[in-house]
């Protein structure tokens, strides 16, 4: 695997799917395919072998399922982070990725350049859902769901406004006076509450709301 790039593992048990999305990374100069994988044990046999950056994972996989997949990937290869990419609605199984460990669950009718985003907010440690898997656990928990600016806090807004600015973690943090990792947990928080995938969605509605 070439040094500064990011390594991608992809388990889909389709491989039109797996194709698709191999030559959708190619063209992407910091992205490239470390393997593929179509069943649950391959995809731990190849993530021990390969130690990819990010695996881009779906949950219907034969063998084992990609949840099952998820409580094994530490210890095939610890530092490896699961991006869920599945056509499966099912609330139940969003709640279990998630508490398996994932660190992201998009489904498959997201747009190919926010896969990409995704791909990278991932690898750089963020955590990130889609917004329909997202109202999927504000459901889930039984409390009235907050969404929208309304529910940010006031360093949220402040985090928000300097993302908008095209700011990156550290500068945030350096701005802030803050910590990166306090960064990244904002910047979660923002795009849980505000329902989209990547930080150029939050950026959007953030510039939106000054608009009006």
């Amino acid at each position: 695997m070439t040094a500064g790039r990011i390594s991608v593992l992809i388990a889909d048990d389709h491989p039109v799917v797996r194709q698709g999305i191999s030559v959708l990374l190619s063209v992407h100069e910091d992205m490239e395919v470390a393997g593929e994988a179509s069943d649950g044990a391959e995809v731990l046999r190849l993530a021990g072998e390969l130690r990819p950056d990010v695996l881009l994972l779906d949950l219907k996989l034969p063998v084992l399922d990609g949840v099952a997949v998820l409580g094994r990937l530490p210890e095939f290869s610890a530092a490896t982070r699961a991006l869920v990419l599945t056509s499966a609605a099912d609330s139940e199984l969003v709640a279990r990725a998630l508490a398996a460990g994932a660190a992201g669950f998009l489904y498959k009718d997201v747009d190919p350049d926010a896969l990409v985003r995704a791909i990278r907010s991932v690898h750089d440690g963020h955590t990130l859902l889609a917004p329909g898997a997202a109202a999927v656990m504000a459901a889930r928990s039984g409390r009235p769901q907050v969404r929208g600016m309304a529910a940010l806090t006031g360093r949220e807004r402040e985090v928000l406004a300097l993302l908008a600015q095209g700011y990156s973690n550290r500068e945030i943090a350096r701005s802030l006076g803050v910590s990166e990792k306090t960064v990244k947990t904002h910047v979660s928080s923002v795009l849980a509450k505000l329902g989209v995938a990547d930080r150029t969605q939050a950026a959007v509605l953030a510039v939106r709301q000054q608009g009006r």
